[in-house]
């Protein structure tokens, strides 16, 4: 028996040293080992390929970790080159074009695998790489590769793996890639991508790993949630957000650190029982933090460190035993650490958690009041909607009584009765304070008296709702929590959200927040002014809100509610589709009732309010063709570095001549205005100081001609309808009101009778007038009567 096992293992070994002596056998046909050694050259003879000037069986070369080289009946299926780019300067490295380099790899016509690493290559990645027609495996990462990826790749449908990590890739990632049927793993990291992400990402059903961190994309991520194969995705250092993406349950791997995501962590995550590693640093991810995370079943890594989570920790919550990193610094998060956490540090593994309110002090904490102002969403409890009630009748109140002595008196009883509640614990809602006005209804009247025609514009504002304190509540409400979905625009200042209140009413809500650090009273007077910007023309403040630091008295963000206005701008109707545009008359009334929100500006309040910055693009008009004002100077705002918008943004280049002087600050206006009309006569969008000087000029020598020429360089859509002295009088005000001299500019006043002449010429070409109009050249100084009629 011996034997028979002796003579079967000869057998056996003789049979091996025979099948890999045939192995051994094969050889390449000349045409591929000659392509090698271009290769070899073509690569300035890198260390990695030293072994080829040894060898002429290039199949049978040992493998090491900077090359390997696999053959299948005489042909290359794989190559593998890795080199230390830091020993060869890449201007070195090739002695001819990347083209060159790839145009070599077709030579190989069954290569499914290429994969060449650290070898300095230079210049844009060139079509020639589609010409590998098996080819499965791409890999190019750190090299110095630049440009867009080639469109013609997109043809290669047998692709599963691309990797082009760490070079300088730049461009938007083509929608095409959504079109590889079997891609599996797409790796950009490290390059300079930006642009969205191509919606075609949403359906690439094989996909397993999608690496694009360290990019410059922004935007939201497509919808994910039906890649049920995808396993890691690592989207962190970019610009993506602001609204937290929808992830399919299969990931084990999470980045998405140092975005720009602002909602919440959906509830679907606490349920992802494969994920291993989750990091959302560096964000601004609002809401509670589900503190399930910690105790998913496969979670060993968890980073939500530089957020903005709320939540209240308890020490039994429980964690993943093969937990080793967590990381829950610089949020808004109170209560006990988690047992398991603090132990973590005994298991050789590593806990951060300065930064929130937390009751333990082994790593720096805020006070507990610090979470609670700053925070941003937070549940409402049913006791927490009592005390907001309270607040609402306690303002409901103070409306009814003013600012008299038993109102206030009455209010601080109360206040103390709810702070003192506060402290027992019954309501652990974020403070917020309010501003109590206490201008008397003398004082408030003899403001108004002291308004240059404020008694005849302030009618053409009671239409408004009273203008009035809101609560933190109440905003928290109107916008889910300041959700990322209400989200209108931002700028270094704050923000702005859309509202909508339990009553349906919509408002945009402009979280500011001050520079400057001063208590309630330094703020009284600016939002009393602001208070009494009201006027049928303007998108006008509805109220206020303040959010208060710490310290119980130092505001730290103040919040304005203003009117929401979803309309169109004026330029899309004079400027934009030709269906669209405004007839000459309507231009004329649109024009009217711009310059009327401008004069309320002026002499609505004192100090009135100038050099407001107008656009056309400011100008909007609703479904019934009527026009506000929807960007001007605010003093709270003017005062840290901004203007006031409802939300509707506003595009658009324009220089002026800014009037120097606080004398002729109104005359800065008075250019805008003559910016928007010369757009409102030609028809066409303005945007430079230069377009505006060269149109300026082209009026001003029409004026001088006839009608058939003024006409003819008139918007089409109204030269036929507009009569010449209605165009004429437009043409005129429109080019004083453009004067370089700020002085020779016309007044508000003169812009808006010579408007209002321009519409009753224009009327009466259309009927014979019943007395002869006064002259268009009568300054509004000698028709008082027309003054004082234009301004009711």
């Amino acid at each position: 028996m011996a034997k028979l096992k002796a003579v079967c293992h000869f057998h056996l070994l003789l049979f091996l040293f025979l099948f890999s002596s045939f192995q051994l056998s094969t050889q390449l046909p000349p045409s591929q080992s000659q392509s090698l050694l271009q290769i070899q050259q073509l690569l300035n003879f890198p260390q990695a390929l030293s072994s080829f000037n040894n060898v002429t069986d290039f199949c049978n070369i040992e493998s090491t970790q900077f090359l390997t080289i696999v053959c299948y009946e005489d042909n290359i299926t794989q190559l593998h080159i890795v080199d230390d780019v830091l020993q060869h300067p890449p201007s070195f490295l090739l002695n001819t074009s990347t083209d060159s380099l790839f145009s070599t790899f077709s030579h190989f016509p069954n290569l499914k695998v290429l994969s060449l690493v650290s070898l300095g290559l230079e210049g844009p990645l060139p079509p020639s790489v589609a010409n590998l027609f098996s080819l499965e495996i791409l890999n190019l990462s750190s090299n110095s590769f630049y440009g867009s990826i080639p469109p013609q790749l997109s043809s290669s449908k047998t692709l599963q793996f691309i990797n082009l990590d760490s070079n300088y890739f730049s461009g938007s990632i083509p929608d095409w890639i959504g079109s590889l049927p079997f891609l599996t793993t797409l790796s950009l990291q490290n390059n300079s991508f930006n642009g969205s992400l191509p919606d075609s990402i949403s359906h690439m059903w094989s996909l397993r790993i999608l690496s694009l961190s360290g990019n410059s994309l922004s935007g939201n991520v497509p919808d994910l949630s039906n890649l049920t194969s995808l396993q890691v995705l690592e989207l962190g250092d970019n610009l993506l957000g602001p609204h937290f993406p929808k992830l399919p349950k299969s990931l084990s791997i999470l980045e998405l650190k140092n975005n720009r995501f602002r909602s919440s962590i959906p509830p679907e995550l606490g349920l992802s029982y494969r994920l291993e590693k989750l990091d959302l640093s560096s964000n601004k991810l609002v809401g509670p933090f589900l503190a399930s995370l910690l105790g998913l079943p496969s979670i060993k890594y968890l980073n939500i460190g530089g957020n903005r989570l709320t939540g209240l920790l308890l020490q039994n919550i429980s964690c993943n035993s093969d937990l080793t990193f967590a990381n829950l610094s610089s949020n808004l998060l109170t209560g006990d650490l988690p047992t398991c956490l603090q132990e973590l540090e005994s298991k050789n593994g590593d806990s951060i958690y300065g930064g929130n309110c937390l009751s333990n002090q082994d790593q720096k904490q805020h006070p507990l009041n610090f979470c609670h102002n700053e925070a941003l969403a937070v549940s409402i409890r049913p006791h927490n909607l009592e005390h907001r009630k309270l607040h609402t009748e306690i303002m409901t109140f103070l409306r009814i009584f003013g600012g008299s002595v038993a109102g206030i008196v009455v209010f601080a009883l109360v206040f103390l009765t709810m702070r003192r509640t506060y402290k027992m614990g019954v309501v652990k809602e974020p403070s917020t304070r309010f501003i109590t006005e206490n201008s008397s209804v003398t004082g408030t009247a003899k403001q108004l008296y002291d308004a240059k025609y404020i008694s005849q514009t302030m009618k053409l504002g009671t239409s408004l709702p009273p203008y009035r304190t809101f609560s933190l509540d109440e905003l928290k409400e109107a916008t889910n929590y300041f959700d990322a979905s209400t989200l209108i625009t931002e700028s270094l200042d704050g923000q702005i959200f859309k509202g909508v209140f339990t009553d349906g009413s919509v408002v945009a809500i402009r979280s500011l927040t001050l520079k400057r650090r001063q208590t309630s009273q330094t703020y009284t007077h600016q939002l009393e002014l602001i208070s009494k910007l009201r006027h049928i023309h303007l998108i006008s403040a509805l109220g206020h809100c303040y959010e208060f630091l710490p310290d119980g008295l130092t505001i730290g963000r103040v919040f304005l509610i203003f009117e929401y206005y979803p309309y169109g701008t004026l330029r899309s109707h004079v400027s934009g589709l030709p269906g669209q545009k405004l007839s000459w008359t309507k231009r004329i009334s649109a024009a009217i009732e711009m310059v009327k929100g401008i004069q309320f500006l002026h002499t609505g309040i004192v100090p009135g309010v100038c050099s407001n910055n107008l656009k056309i693009t400011d100008i909007l008009l609703d479904q019934d063709l009527h026009v506000k004002i929807s960007c001007y100077n605010l003093p709270i705002v003017v005062e840290h570095g901004g203007m006031m918008t409802s939300g509707v943004s506003s595009t658009g280049t324009k220089g002026k001549r800014q009037a120097m002087g606080v004398n002729h600050k109104d005359k800065n206006d008075v250019y805008d205005i003559g910016a928007i009309l010369l757009e409102m006569i030609l028809g066409r969008q303005i945007t430079s100081q230069n377009e505006v000087q060269v149109s300026r000029d082209l009026l001003q020598v029409s004026l001088k001609t006839d009608e058939i020429a003024r006409k003819s360089i008139v918007d089409p859509a109204v030269h036929k309808g507009c009569s010449d002295d209605s165009l004429k009088t437009m043409m005129e005000i429109c080019v004083r009101c453009l004067h370089e001299k700020a002085t020779d500019r016309p007044s508000i006043e003169d812009i808006l009778w010579n408007l209002h002449f321009a519409g009753q010429v224009q009327d009466s070409s259309r009927e014979a007038p019943a007395s002869p109009s006064p002259s268009p050249q009568m300054s509004s100084k000698e028709n008082g009567t027309h003054i004082q009629l234009l301004i009711s």
